[in-house]
C-alpha cells in the first residue's frame, strides 16, 4: 500500500485525535521516522555494486560447473566406462537421463525449502550432498552403484541449480540485473566448454590405482575431479550473506539491514554504520481479504508495527495449492499447458543430442582410426550401425570373462576434440543472440531456431563426413540452446509476476521429463537403424517451433 493510500479519508479521524491529544512536534518526528523506512530496491540500489558483487559473481563461477558437470559429466564417460561396467546401449541412455529423475522427484521439496529456509542456506546444504553424491559415483563399481549416485546427484543438484539465479538476483540492484544474468549464462557456457577440455587431459590416460579392495580408473578420476566445483561452491557460500529479500519478505529485517551493510561496507570501503538506509520497510505478505477497506486496515497495522515483532503467520497460510490454482482456471490453464508441453519437445531434442554427441563422436574417431582414408566418405548411418555392433561385441566381450577375448577402449585426446568445437560454438551463439532478442524479439528467434533444429537433426542422415557432422552438431546445439533459454524467457513475460516462479518451476520439470525419455528413447532407436533416433530429435522439434509460432507474445511486451 502507498503512502497516499494509507493517508486516506479513513484515516482523519485518527490524525485529528492525534493532533489535539498530542505534541505537534512529536507527531511530525513520528512521520518523518515513517517515511524514512525504505524498501529492497532503495536499499540495494544505496548498497552499490563493488568488490561484494565481484567477490559473489567469481564464486557463483564453480557454482555454475557444479550444476553443468552433474548433468553432462556421464555422457563424457560412456565410451571409457563401458567395458569396466559392461554397459549397454540402453545402460548408457539411463545413466544419461536419471540425474533428471532425481531432479524431477526433488523439484517440490527444494521449491518448498527454498522459500521457508533461505537461498544461502540451500546453496550449502544442496553444493554439500552433491560433492558427497559424485564421490560416491566417483567410487562406483557396477552400474547399479552408479545410477544410484548419480539419481542421488540429481536430487540434490535440483535446489541449488534453480536457487543460484534467484540468489544472483535478489543481491543485485535493478540497474545490474539484466547484465548480471548475461554474465550467469556465459558463466554456463564456460562450464560446458571446460568438460571435454577435461576430459580430454584424463580420459585418454590407463590409470589403474588400487586403495584397499577399490580400483580406480581414469573415468573414476574424471568424475572424482568433477566434484571440485561443488565442493567450493559449499565453501565459498559461507562467507556471503543470506539475501536480504528473502529477509525482508519474513519480517527479518534486522538481519536484513546487516546484509545490507556487509555489502556496502566491501562496496564502498566506509563503515556499516555510515550506511544511508537506516530503517526499512516491513515486506511481510499480508493476504488479501474479501472487503478491500479492511485489507487496508490490516496492511497499515502491520505497517506500523515493529517488522521484527510482528507476526510472520500470515506470510505462510498461502499453500502450495493455493498458488497452483490458478494455472487450472481460466485463462491460465489452456497457456500454462501450452508452455509446459513446448519446453517438453524443446529439452528432449535438445538435451537427447547433446548428451549422446560424445558418444557419437568417439565411434566417429574409432572408427576413423579403424578405417583409414576409406572413413571420409563413411555417412554417419555406417558409423551409428558400427557403433551398435560394437558396444554389443565388447559387452560379449567383457561377460566371458576369458583372457582370450579382451574388451578394449581406444580413448585418445582427439576423441574430445569435437565436443570442445561444439561447446565453443555454442558459447559464441549465446554472446550473440542476446542482441538479437531486442531486435527480432524472442518469439521469432525461438520459432527459427527450433525449425533449423529440426531440420539440421535430419541433415544428420546424409552427414559423409566427421567434419559436415561436427558442423551439423554445433549449429543443432546452438539453435537448440538459444531455444530453451528463449522458451524460459517468454514464460516470464506471459504470465503475471504471482505465478511466474511456480510456471519456471513446472515448466522446468516437464522439461527434465522430455530430457529423460529422450535420452532413453535414443538408444532403444538406434537399434532399429539410423533413421528413427535423428527422426524423433526434428519431430519434436518441428512440434515445438509450430507452437511457438502460435504463443500469445508481443516484441517488448510490458510484464504483467
Amino acid at each position: 500500500m502507498t503512502t497516499e493510500e494509507s493517508t486516506g479519508d479513513s484515516k482523519l479521524p485518527k490524525i485529528t485525535e492525534l493532533a489535539e491529544h498530542s505534541n505537534p512536534s512529536d507527531l511530525g518526528q513520528k512521520d518523518a521516522n515513517k517515511s524514512e523506512a525504505a524498501d529492497f530496491e532503495t536499499a540495494i540500489d544505496s548498497a552499490g555494486f563493488g568488490m561484494f558483487n565481484m567477490l559473489l559473481l567469481i564464486s557463483a563461477v564453480p557454482a555454475a560447473m557444479g550444476t553443468v558437470y552433474e548433468t553432462s559429466t556421464m555422457s563424457y564417460i560412456l565410451p571409457s566406462a563401458e567395458c569396466d561396467l559392461q554397459l549397454s546401449l540402453l545402460d548408457k541412455g539411463i545413466l544419461n537421463a536419471i540425474t533428471y529423475a532425481g531432479m524431477i522427484s526433488s523439484a517440490v521439496m527444494w521449491g518448498y525449502l527454498a522459500d521457508t529456509k533461505g537461498r544461502r542456506n540451500l546453496l550449502i546444504v544442496g553444493f554439500a550432498a552433491d560433492t558427497f553424491c559424485v564421490l560416491g559415483g566417483a567410487l562406483s563399481q557396477s552400474v547399479l552403484q552408479l545410477m544410484i549416485f548419480k539419481y542421488l546427484g540429481g536430487f540434490c543438484m535440483s535446489g541449488p541449480f534453480a536457487v543460484l539465479m534467484t540468489y544472483l538476483t535478489e543481491l543485485h540492484g535493478r540497474q545490474h540485473r539484466q547484465r548480471i544474468m548475461m554474465i550467469v549464462g556465459i558463466m554456463f557456457s564456460i562450464a560446458t566448454l571446460t568438460l571435454p577440455g577435461l576430459a580430454m587431459l584424463i580420459l585418454p590416460q590407463q590409470w589403474d590405482i588400487q586403495i584397499w579392495n577399490l580400483s580406480l580408473t581414469s573415468w573414476q578420476v574424471f568424475v572424482a575431479i568433477t566434484a571440485l566445483p561443488s565442493f567450493l561452491s559449499f565453501v565459498l557460500f559461507f562467507f556471503f550473506p543470506e539475501s536480504p529479500k528473502f529477509l525482508m519478505s519474513k519480517g527479518r529485517n534486522e538481519e536484513a539491514m546487516a546484509a545490507f551493510q556487509f555489502i556496502y561496507h566491501l562496496n564502498t570501503r566506509k563503515p556499516k554504520d555510515s550506511f544511508p538506509i537506516k530503517l526499512l520497510a516491513n515486506e511481510v505478505i499480508v493476504p488479501v481479504k474479501k472487503h478491500k477497506d479492511i485489507a487496508e486496515v490490516k496492511s497499515s497495522e502491520v505497517k506500523d508495527q515493529d517488522p521484527e515483532q510482528a507476526s510472520t503467520k500470515p506470510a505462510k497460510k498461502p499453500s502450495g495449492v493455493s498458488q497452483l490454482r490458478p494455472l487450472f482456471r481460466k485463462p491460465y490453464l489452456g497457456l500454462s499447458l501450452w508452455v509446459y508441453l513446448l519446453n517438453f519437445c524443446v529439452l528432449l531434442g535438445q538435451n537427447t543430442m547433446r548428451l549422446w554427441l560424445p558418444q557419437l563422436f568417439a565411434s566417429i574417431n574409432e572408427y576413423e582410426n579403424l578405417m583409414g582414408d576409406e572413413s571420409d566418405s563413411t555417412s554417419i548411418c555406417n558409423i551409428l550401425e558400427y557403433s551398435v555392433n560394437r558396444t554389443q561385441q565388447q559387452l560379449a566381450a567383457a561377460a566371458l570373462n576369458s583372457p582370450d577375448v579382451v574388451c578394449k577402449v581406444n580413448i585418445t585426446p582427439s576423441t574430445y576434440t569435437n565436443n570442445l568445437i561444439v561447446a565453443a560454438a555454442g558459447l559464441v551463439a549465446y554472446m550473440v543472440a542476446g542482441f538479437l532478442v531486442n531486435l527480432v524479439g524472442v518469439k521469432r528467434i525461438m520459432t527459427l531456431g527450433l525449425f533449423c533444429a529440426g531440420c539440421l537433426s535430419i541433415g544428420m542422415y546424409w552427414s559423409n563426413s566427421a567434419i559436415v557432422t561436427v558442423a551439423i552438431a554445433s549449429l543443432f546445439v546452438t539453435m537448440g540452446s538459444i531455444s530453451a533459454t528463449s522458451v524460459i524467457s517468454a514464460s516470464v513475460n506471459l504470465f503475471p509476476t504471482s505465478l511466474r516462479t511456480m510456471i519456471v518451476s513446472l515448466e522446468m520439470m516437464f522439461g527434465r521429463l522430455g530430457s529423460l525419455l529422450g535420452n532413453i528413447f535414443f538408444p532403444a532407436l538406434m537399434g532399429l537403424g539410423c533413421v528413427p533416433p535423428f527422426f524423433m530429435i526434428s519431430l519434436f522439434m518441428f512440434s515445438g517451433s509450430l507452437m511457438a509460432a502460435f504463443l500469445p507474445l508481443k516484441n517488448k511486451a510490458v510484464l504483467k
